[in-house]
């Protein structure tokens, strides 16, 4: 197969995907429709991808939206971030897709990564106290932040689910603030 017929078969796969996992959501997706939008054989999405969580790490892009903590005052990122975050979930399947992907599939596993990297870590960045030390504090968040969106919407853990966002918020903010912008232990 020539490279230019193999790069355009590939973008074929992943606008079908993009459109079908926007459409159906992740799990009622299958790589059979996918394939089929892409007006190709699913062997040849297997071939690229391997399965469908490395089709949809490869076709999804998430953009965290997150907000400006520079133009929020200091005492107040935690509240800001776990208000921000909660809403993200609720709102859009493809977090919770991604955070499955991301602990079972390599290339989810680094699209993650690399969200973090790009997207939190420079906003951790412009509120820690000390810069060096923004990586360890914003890996610190992630915990906070992934561990509850995991158990509230992956596990769907029955107290975790039960928590009114006002409650999630009261636990989770004074947290994220002090990893964020407290001196250091």
């Amino acid at each position: 197969m020539s490279s230019r017929r193999s790069e355009s078969t590939r973008a074929a796969i992943l606008d079908a995907a993009r459109e079908r996992f926007a459409a159906d959501g992740y799990e009622r997706a299958t790589i059979r429709a996918i394939a089929r939008d892409a007006s190709i054989d699913p062997s040849m999405v297997m071939r690229y991808y391997g399965n469908k969580e490395g089709l949809f790490a490869a076709a999804v892009t998430v953009d965290l939206a997150l907000p400006d903590l520079a133009e929020r005052p200091r005492e107040e990122v935690g509240r800001v971030l776990v208000t921000h975050f909660l809403a993200r979930w609720e709102e859009d399947e493809v977090l919770t897709a991604l955070l499955r992907v991301g602990v079972t599939n390599q290339a989810g596993a680094e699209l993650m990564q690399g969200i973090f990297r790009d997207q939190f870590l420079p906003v951790a960045r412009r509120v820690c106290p000390d810069p060096e030390q923004a990586p360890a504090r914003a890996a610190l968040v992630a915990t906070q932040v992934l561990g509850m969106a995991l158990t509230r919407y992956v596990l769907r853990i029955p107290p975790a689910v039960a928590l009114h966002h006002e409650e999630v918020v009261a636990w989770l903010a004074p947290t994220l603030q002090r990893y964020l912008t407290a001196p250091n232990p």
